[in-house]
């Protein structure tokens, strides 16, 4: 089976589809494989491991969000069921780079 999900980081506890995939479909990634439970178009995340309420969904090695329901391996990870750690106060310019992409 080729490879339909991308493990961004060993400590990661999603992937992302690396095409559309359809309920049901294995789903095979670097680290394993899982049966999808949801509909993914390319670019969403899926779980790689059942998550509680209130888990730390790990993306780029990084913390990106909360689950908000239980998730089981193999879902689908958006809006739905995660809450976003994004800081809507923030901007890339607070971090001293500007447009051009020169570091300020």
């Amino acid at each position: 089976m080729s490879k339909r999900a991308l493990l961004l980081n060993p400590k990661d506890n999603c992937v992302v589809a690396l095409e559309d995939i359809t309920e049901g479909d294995g789903v095979n990634y670097d680290g394993g494989e899982f049966t999808a439970l949801h509909d993914v178009t390319l670019g969403h995340k899926l779980a790689i491991a059942d998550m509680k309420t209130g888990a730390q969904v790990v993306k780029y090695g990084a913390i990106i969000g909360s689950a908000t329901q239980p998730i089981s391996r193999g879902s689908h990870i958006h809006s739905h069921n995660l809450k976003s750690n994004y800081i809507e106060g923030y901007h890339q310019n607070d971090a001293g780079y500007s447009a051009s992409g020169e570091h300020a």
